[in-house]
């Protein structure tokens, strides 16, 4: 199965390809799209629109892995957030493409072993878990590699449960 994990925002977000071979994960590709936080919000969502359907037509992946949005205590970044999100489902509908979104909290505990790890205790897993020499940057990258494992992981567990139960 080949994913593409979504960790969305409106100034940075993060992707990562993951493809699973068998027991093994490979990453394919990892990055950030960034917008200009001085342009209109319209312009920006345009922007990430536009990027993540290129990104969606050259790679193709199976599955979109999104990160849900956390309500945090500043109402303007997680509309900003959740303006991304909806983009990025957006462009996985008009791609074909079925996603599935997690809780941060469910992406942590997938890589880690636990749901409340550190930051760069993520970062440092999924460069593990994915045999590369260094965590990827930006942070944003890394972040959007955690979710495409974590729904790998939980594709794996949905097909084992299935076939479990016939």
């Amino acid at each position: 199965m080949f994913v593409l994990g979504i960790d969305p925002g409106l100034s940075t977000t993060g992707y990562g390809l993951v493809v699973s071979e068998g027991v093994h994960l490979r990453a394919v590709a990892a990055g950030a799209i960034r917008t200009a936080p001085s342009r209109p919000d319209a312009p920006r969502l345009a922007e990430l629109f536009a990027d993540l359907e290129a990104l969606l037509a050259q790679y193709h992946p199976d599955e979109m892995a999104l990160e849900q949005v956390f309500v945090n205590r500043n109402l303007q970044t997680a509309t900003a957030v959740g303006r991304a999100v909806g983009v990025a489902l957006l462009a996985a509908a008009r791609a074909g493409v079925p996603v599935f979104e997690y809780t941060p909290s469910a992406v942590k505990m997938a890589v880690t072993g636990s749901g409340d790890a550190a930051k760069d205790r993520v970062q440092a897993l999924v460069a593990r878990r994915l045999g590369l020499t260094a965590a990827p940057r930006p942070a944003d990258a890394a972040d959007a590699l955690a979710v495409a494992i974590c729904h790998l992981q939980s594709a794996g567990l949905r097909r084992a449960a299935a076939g479990a139960g016939r």
